[in-house]
């Protein structure tokens, strides 16, 4: 598979619906680390809300229907991090207007959207320990990709491995929004747990497309 078509993206998102409902407890322990602990409920249920959504529209392209899915995570988990992955797809969805198919070029245009969404919404910079800290390098590995004009797979599978060394990075970083920023230097050391549920999502693309090319 070297594109996501319309008809794709049902099986993305159970996917992504499945990944985050797996995750939740573990999304749930490191979120109390210096969090609310709601992290994995809120993402469990703001994908269920994107797959529903996304499996029953039959009629919208690609774009709009990747808007109508952030739509429902604002409503279903309206919380911060609810918040910036609604607005990161809805922003990602507009980027991919006019498109029949989510190839590498489109990859890249939809998550330096969903990065620049997330970056207006929440007003962090990178390195406040975010979810920015992994979104900015996959999109810088996916815009470096779709220029060597590198097949969807191999775009993934290096943009999942820029946002782990990202989530890495994180570690080393004091936080700077949320209770988190509260914690100050205990921050320090911890993974951070926005920036986590960035590396699930690209891990999981990455994942799909892989799977469902050796299907084919």
């Amino acid at each position: 598979m070297d594109r996501i078509e319309k008809n794709d993206l049902p099986g993305l998102f159970e996917a992504l619906r499945d990944v985050f409902a797996a995750q939740r407890e573990a999304l749930i322990a490191l979120d109390g680390k210096v969090g609310d602990s709601d992290l994995g409920i809120t993402m469990n249920k703001a994908f269920v809300a994107a797959f529903e959504t996304v499996r029953n529209n039959t009629t919208d392209p690609i774009g709009k229907t990747l808007q109508l899915a952030g739509m429902a995570v604002a409503k279903a988990a309206p919380s911060t991090m609810g918040t910036l992955v609604a607005t990161g797809f809805m922003r990602g969805g507009k980027a991919l207007e006019g498109a029949s198919a989510w190839g590498t070029a489109e990859m890249g245009a939809f998550w330096a959207a969903f990065f620049q969404g997330v970056a207006d919404r929440g007003k962090a910079q990178l390195g406040d320990k975010t979810l920015l800290d992994v979104l900015s390098p996959i999109a810088v590995s996916l815009a470096s990709s779709s220029g060597k004009g590198a097949a969807l797979a191999q775009a993934l599978e290096h943009a999942a491995q820029a946002a782990r060394d990202g989530l890495d990075a994180t570690k080393g970083m004091m936080a700077q929004h949320g209770k988190a920023a509260c914690f100050q230097e205990k921050t320090v050391g911890l993974q951070d747990a926005g920036a986590t549920v960035g590396v699930l999502m690209i891990e999981t693309l990455h994942a799909y497309v892989v799977q469902t090319r050796s299907s084919m």
